[in-house]
């Protein structure tokens, strides 16, 4: 059937759409609300752009599932591009994670705790911060209400022999000593809630009091540390926009193109205060803006669960795509989104479109000359070694062991020539006895393998490269396997001690100069196997350490002996703590606690 009877017999009703090139490679996904129009559109609309035209010219064949709702074919459109992340797709790639300030409000003692994921669990979460340093704000509060910051659990009436150094400095009020109810102290709660609020002048005076009482008494130390607190909540102050009021919470989006490159700009404002903008650019676009736009703030608020209650857009969308009944749903009311036309909310989207300018100027042109000196390597690799594929997915792999024991086995893996530290991956060697690194490393790659078409992301990508630490003799270890996985991938070997590389059709090695971008690259991917593998080895050693002592100690059952595992990390860890801090763990009375500490002494 070709592509126009296709179009013929697809449904009006909501789903997602998926490209294919000839090669039978996903190029692109997408939603809609009805199936037949929006896809359809591609093909007989003849009013494209260039761009769109371009990834029209590459469609062979689409696919197609029916979903129940609009808002169902949403979660999966995202899912799929998670998967499978097709070329004309924007790809919005993790970036750095800013702070927040979370609150479990579930505990009897809730303490400050700074994170940079925000989760689903119930907790108050306040930010993101940057610009401003969440670190100082907790001490802010710290100074202000002694809210404890420590990683004890405390519960009523659960009373401990000592305080920390915070309650000697009187920056926490001691709950683990009972020195504070649990209804006092859920009274310093709302006045933190509303300093984290942006209401800042009750801790302001708090601050400016103690510090000059710090300089009658002459301890200038503490005057200047809660001086330098005072011109941060001043910093902060200032931070305020103008003519908007101190609640207002809203996501201001800029845009700006040229040629193949766009940048969107998210100026984030909270409690009317200007946290900071974020950019993020892309190349290679070859979709509509509406649909960038759309797609972009799909991906965006997938890692983004702290909504505002407004968003400002740069230009005319959809307002009733699926993305926005999403969030509302997420935000438990009707979310506004507006494309502002004048006054002040006209400025923050001028200003917002004014970062995403400077940003593709100053920046979008050293990316790119990255991309393509990137682009280049990974060419070099593939003439120069005489390989099947282009090596865009370069996964390393490499053994561990100490005479057989604790035999572990690292994934790496390098996309476009950069490293992809969230698809790497760790096997435990089950099957083999022994130090075996032939039999260990295929244990790994069948097991690999064996996962192509799970949801994982680590494992759901073919590579294009496998990398391995040794000779020949590895090499047609993993050939073998992959035939029998049907699978096209490209199997290369590095030696250490003279950088010689072996391939599969040569019994010949090959070397590059030391200066080839090419072999530097190779290198980084052994190397940062071997570096994993090492560091996934040294704890499990660890662990076996711990628990081979733990199990001397009568009445330490398995649970137990994990949950100190869990908590401790280390013997040398352990070894430092208290009875006290031993008893946090659950199951460990104080008669257990004085036999570990006992047994540790002897170590």
């Amino acid at each position: 059937m070709d592509i126009k009877e296709k179009l013929s017999t697809l449904p009006l009703t909501p789903g997602v759409y998926i490209m294919k090139d000839r090669f039978g490679n996903i190029i692109y996904i997408g939603k809609a609300r009805k199936l037949k129009n929006r896809v359809s559109q591609y093909f007989l609309n003849k009013n494209h752009t260039d761009k769109v035209k371009s990834m029209v010219s590459q469609v062979v064949d689409f696919d197609y599932i029916l979903t129940n709702s609009e808002l169902d074919a949403l979660v999966l459109e995202s899912n799929l591009i998670k998967k499978h992340q097709p070329f004309y797709n924007i790809l919005l790639k993790d970036g750095k994670s800013y702070p927040y300030i979370k609150i479990n409000t579930k505990e009897d003692f809730p303490k400050l705790e700074i994170v940079r994921k925000v989760k689903k669990d119930g907790a108050k979460y306040f930010g993101p911060y940057f610009g401003t340093s969440a670190t100082e704000i907790v001490r802010a509060v710290n100074f202000a209400y002694p809210i404890r910051t420590c990683d004890k659990k405390i519960k009523a009436n659960n009373k401990m022999s000592r305080g920390c150094l915070n309650y000697s400095l009187g920056l926490c009020s001691a709950p683990c000593m009972c020195k504070v109810t649990k209804e006092d102290y859920a009274e310093l709660l709302p006045k933190v809630y509303d300093f984290l609020n942006g209401k800042d002048t009750a801790v302001y005076d708090i601050i400016s009091k103690k510090m000059e009482l710090a300089v009658n008494i002459e301890n200038f130390e503490l005057a200047i540390k809660l001086r330098d607190l005072k011109f941060m909540l001043l910093k902060l102050r200032e931070k305020s926009v103008t003519a908007l009021p101190n609640t207002a919470n809203i996501d201001v989006f800029g845009f700006a193109k040229s040629d193949n490159f766009v940048v969107f700009s998210v100026l984030i404002i909270r409690q009317g205060k200007m946290m900071g903008a974020k950019n993020y650019s892309f190349d290679n676009v070859q979709i509509d803006d509406e649909q960038m736009l759309i797609s972009f703030a799909t991906q965006y608020y997938a890692q983004n669960i702290m909504l505002p209650e407004k968003i400002f857009l740069p230009f005319e969308v959809d307002l009733e795509d699926a993305l926005f009944k999403a969030l509302s749903n997420q935000l438990g009311k009707e979310l506004e989104v507006l494309i502002p036309k004048k006054a002040v909310n006209k400025k923050l989207i001028d200003q917002a479109n004014a970062n995403a300018n400077e940003y593709l100027t100053k920046n979008c042109e050293l990316e790119r000359n990255k991309k393509t000196k990137k682009l280049d390597v990974l060419n070099g690799i593939q003439q120069k070694l005489g390989l099947r594929n282009l090596p865009l997915r370069i996964e390393g792999y490499d053994i561990s062991n100490i005479s057989g024991t604790s035999s572990v086995c690292s994934m790496v893996v390098f996309i476009n020539g950069a490293k992809a530290s969230k698809h790497y991956r760790k096997f435990k060697i089950k099957e083999v006895v022994g130090p075996n690194d032939f039999e260990s490393l295929k244990e790994s790659i069948i097991r690999r393998l064996e996962k192509l078409n799970s949801d994982d992301i680590s494992f759901s990508s073919v590579p294009d490269v496998i990398l391995i630490d040794g000779g020949k003799g590895q090499i047609n270890t993993c050939r073998d396997i992959i035939k029998s996985y049907n699978q096209n991938i490209d199997v290369i070997s590095l030696a250490k001690k003279q950088e010689e590389i072996f391939v599969e059709e040569s019994p010949l090695s090959i070397k590059l100069s030391k200066d080839d971008d090419e072999l530097k690259l190779l290198q980084k991917v052994r190397d940062e196997a071997h570096r994993f593998a090492i560091t996934f080895h040294r704890k499990l050693r660890k662990k076996k350490q711990i628990k081979s002592i733990l199990d001397e100690i009568e009445g330490l059952g398995k649970t137990k002996r994990e949950n100190l595992i869990l908590k401790f990390k280390s013997v040398s860890r352990m070894k430092k703590a208290t009875a006290e801090e031993l008893m946090q763990v659950s199951g460990i009375t104080p008669k257990l606690a004085n036999e570990i500490m006992k047994k540790l002494e002897d170590i």
